[in-house]
């Protein structure tokens, strides 16, 4: 029975998500499937920004932390056998991944 996977992986380095990426598409190239993507979502860019100087005396300087999650999204038609080996790969940290099977 034929089903079909979304696959969005989230994460703020992006070599490492491209690891990932490349390690799902030679599940699908081993495992003979279809595969679509990897579609790039809009990045989101998460700014702090923080008052330089402690106390408030002196000029209002600011420093501004930022944050990207870049986001990647891949579809693969897929049998029992490609899934199992998707649920086997080794996620770095600090990629998230999350898995939706639909029939």
């Amino acid at each position: 029975m034929k089903q079909s996977a979304r696959i969005r992986l989230t994460g703020t380095n992006v070599e490492k998500i491209k690891d990932v990426v490349k390690e799902i598409k030679s599940v699908a190239e081993r495992t003979e499937v279809g595969i679509s993507g990897p579609v790039p979502l809009p990045t989101k860019t998460l700014v702090v920004p923080t008052r330089k100087s402690p106390d408030g005396e002196g000029a209002a300087t600011w420093e501004h932390w930022e944050m990207r999650i870049h986001k990647r999204l891949i579809d693969i038609e897929s049998d029992e056998r490609a899934l199992r080996q998707l649920m086997r790969l080794q996620v770095p940290d600090g990629v998230h991944i999350e898995l939706v099977i639909e029939n």
